[in-house]
């Protein structure tokens, strides 16, 4: 069975000046479709570079690197830009929300730019706001939510493209405590469901 995600012998290195700075060293790594996986380690060792690499937006110095199946390792900054679109969500600690759209057209971002029209894309994004509990908030802008809100709104963003994989940068980051273990409950209701759907399992990679 094809892995979701597989690195083969993958580099990444640092032209700092005269210095090279290996960030990744000849790492090896499957992981299958349905895994919960995080990845853990101290500041410099190269997890911020690893989900770069894994999301497509970073190339690997060297090595190979297949995402469902594909080889992406040598692919064009079009190719990647598709398979990023098509395939990653991402949930990043600052949120990265549009400030200007509300709830529901933050969530429509991605959608947007796979030339969704906005019929179809308007009941996917209501129902992905309901999933995350802001049924009674997308009409809301960024600025009228709260930290834990606008994290939901990027976790939903997340999944708009029925993505194969999610890559969440330390997602509680800018969260207290009580919203970061809700956001840490709402990834694994997000994995159990898309595990029970027997639809397009989530991969979900946290730093």
């Amino acid at each position: 069975m094809t892995s979701l995600v597989h690195f083969e012998d993958l580099w990444k290195v640092y032209n700092i000046g005269p210095v090279d700075v290996p960030a990744l060293r000849g790492v090896d790594l499957r992981i299958d479709d349905g895994e919960y996986v995080a990845i853990m380690g101290h500041s410099g060792s190269g997890k911020s570079t690893m989900l770069n690499v894994l999301g497509c937006l970073d190339r690997p110095t060297r090595g190979k690197y297949w995402l469902c199946g594909e080889d992406v390792s040598k692919m064009s900054d079009d190719e990647l830009s598709s398979v990023r679109n098509q395939r990653i969500g991402f949930v990043f600690q600052s949120f990265n929300l549009v400030p200007w759209l509300t709830v529901l057209g933050n969530i429509e971002v991605p959608l947007f730019y796979q030339g969704i029209p906005r019929h179809q894309r308007h009941p996917r994004s209501r129902e992905l706001a309901e999933s995350v509990g802001l049924g009674k908030r997308m009409k809301h802008r960024p600025t009228e939510l709260s930290g834990g809100e606008q994290q939901r709104v990027a976790i939903a963003r997340a999944m708009a493209n029925d993505s194969s994989i999610i890559l969440a940068d330390e997602p509680t980051g800018n969260l207290d405590s009580k919203t970061s273990l809700d956001i840490m409950d709402l990834f694994d209701d997000i994995h159990k469901a898309a595990s029970a759907s027997g639809g397009k399992d989530k991969e979900v990679g946290k730093e």
